[in-house]
């Protein structure tokens, strides 16, 4: 009894602090095979990793809009305040949404590489 409480409070201090927590940068794959040269294994996985990495992106955008949602809440009502996180939060976001379309385009201009040798 006394272990399964102990996880517990665990548990729930693990959940207090994440949702505290800043968001997280999400990290771009590694690299982006060669389509000329890549073999089908490569591609499937690196395009399970764009795959992952879109997740990401969405989670942390989401991440941002509930962030700055708190802050704004616990701003109250100072506009300046509030004007000044939602143009940072803007500056995230459009960095992020931006890294990931430029990387996005990479991998499918090697994918129409890798389709093309078929």
């Amino acid at each position: 009894m006394r272990v399964s409480l102990c996880i517990a409070a665990c548990l729930a201090m693990a959940v207090c602090q994440s949702a505290s927590a800043d968001c997280t940068y999400p990290k771009a794959p590694e690299n982006i095979p060669n389509g000329s040269t890549a073999s089908e294994s490569e591609m499937v996985t690196a395009m399970t990793a764009f795959k992952q990495y879109n997740s990401d992106v969405t989670a942390y955008l989401a991440c941002l809009d509930e962030e700055t949602a708190g802050k704004a809440k616990d701003a109250g009502s100072s506009v300046s305040v509030i004007m000044q996180m939602k143009a940072m939060q803007a500056k995230k976001h459009n960095s992020a949404v931006a890294e990931l379309k430029v990387l996005a385009d990479k991998f499918n201009s090697e994918v129409r590489t890798f389709k093309s040798r078929k």
